[in-house]
């Protein structure tokens, strides 16, 4: 279902009801797609720190950055 941006401010309750029970709905604005109305989804879960500890390897030189780089960055770059 499409709906312009006028009809979706003064009927959003209805609009969402309708999205809740699964339609698909697009407000659109000057005829063409401009928002797509979605049921509010919780987030996947708590986040677990360290989840992956033990599982990340970073190469022994990974702090050492080229000498090129850096100037790069410091706008002295050849």
């Amino acid at each position: 279902m499409q709906v312009n941006m006028h009809e979706a401010k003064s009927s959003l309750s209805r609009l969402g009801e309708r999205v809740i029970r699964g339609e698909r709905v697009v407000i659109a604005r000057a005829g063409k797609p401009y928002l797509e109305l979605m049921p509010y989804r919780a987030s996947g879960g708590t986040r677990t720190p360290g989840r992956l500890k033990g599982q990340i390897r970073m190469a022994a030189d990974f702090d050492d950055l080229p000498e090129e780089v850096i100037r790069a960055f410091s706008g002295e770059a050849e």
